[in-house]
C-alpha cells in the first residue's frame, strides 16, 4: 500500500487536479484509492461532491474522533475520500504549540485497516505549515505537480528543502517519487523551455508524462467528475491515464 502526498506550496500548480485525476485513473486500473483532502479550501472534496459534515478532520485532530468515522464513498468506483472543510483553517494556530503535532495524521492512519486500499493520496494545502508537515510525516512518497511557468519552478527549491528536512527529522522513509509538469502548452517556447529545465535539473525525478493545458480539465469540477468520466477522449484524460501507468510501474521498484 502506497501513501503519497501530492504537494506544492504554490497555488494553481495543478495539485488538486492531479490528486483527483490520478486517483480516478488509478481506480480505472483496478487500484483502490483513499483520498485525504488536507486543504482547507476543500477543492478536492468539492470535485468529488463530498464536503465534510460538521467539523470533519478538525474533530479528528482536536477531539480524538476516529478517522474511520469520516470516510465517505464517492460516485467513482474504487475511490473513498476523507473530505475537508474550511474548519481546518484554524488548525495551524491551535496545533502550533502542541507536542507531537506533526505526527497526528500518521497516528490516526495507524488506527485504520489500510489493507482496504492500494493507494492513499493526500492533497496538501498550498503552504508549508503543520498540515503539510503532517502529510509528509504520514507518507512514504511525494509527487510534486509543477506548473510549466518559470516562477513555479523557482519555488520548487524551497519545497524540496522542506521535504529534505522532514526526511531527516521526522520520516526517514520519505522520498520524491516524481515531479509532474502541469499546464504545459507545447505551442509556447516558454512552456517547452520550462519542461526542459525541469528535466535538466531533476533528471529521472521528472515523469515522462506532462499534463497538457486543457480546457476540459478546468470544466470537469463543475460537473463533479474526474476528467476520465467527463471527457475520456480529452488530452487531460489521456495524460492522467499515462501518469497513472507510470506511477503503477513504480510499484515494482518499491
Amino acid at each position: 500500500m502506497r501513501r503519497i502526498a501530492i504537494i506544492n506550496q504554490k497555488g494553481g500548480s495543478g495539485k488538486t487536479t492531479t490528486t483527483v485525476n490520478l486517483a480516478a485513473s488509478l481506480a480505472q486500473k483496478k487500484r483502490r484509492v483513499l483520498v485525504i483532502d488536507l486543504d482547507p479550501q476543500a477543492s478536492t472534496s468539492h470535485w468529488f461532491d463530498r464536503t465534510a459534515i460538521e467539523k470533519g478532520l478538525l474533530s479528528v485532530f482536536t477531539e480524538n474522533i476516529p478517522l474511520s468515522t469520516i470516510i465517505c464513498e464517492t460516485a467513482q468506483k474504487g475511490i473513498s475520500i476523507i473530505p475537508s472543510s474550511s474548519w481546518l483553517m484554524g488548525l495551524e494556530k491551535s496545533l502550533a504549540t502542541e507536542v507531537g503535532a506533526e505526527t497526528l495524521l500518521k497516528q490516526k492512519l495507524l488506527e485504520l485497516d489500510l489493507s482496504q486500499w492500494d493507494y492513499i493520496l493526500i492533497d496538501c494545502p498550498p503552504a508549508l505549515g503543520i498540515l503539510t508537515i503532517n502529510a509528509l510525516t504520514a507518507c512514504d512518497e511525494v509527487i510534486v505537480p509543477v506548473e510549466a511557468r518559470i516562477m513555479a519552478v523557482n519555488g520548487l527549491v524551497q519545497l524540496l528543502q522542506t521535504i529534505d528536512i522532514v526526511r531527516h527529522r521526522l520520516n526517514n522513509n520519505l522520498k520524491i517519487s516524481g515531479i509532474v509538469p502541469c499546464r504545459v502548452d507545447s505551442r509556447t517556447r516558454h512552456s517547452r523551455e520550462v519542461v526542459e529545465e525541469l528535466k535538466k535539473n531533476f533528471n529521472d525525478l521528472v515523469y515522462k508524462t506532462s499534463i497538457r493545458e486543457n480546457v476540459r480539465l478546468s470544466e470537469a469540477p463543475s460537473f463533479f467528475k474526474p476528467i476520465n468520466e467527463y471527457d475520456p477522449s480529452s488530452n487531460g484524460a489521456v495524460d492522467y491515464k499515462a501518469l497513472a501507468t507510470e506511477v503503477i510501474k513504480q510499484e515494482k521498484t518499491l
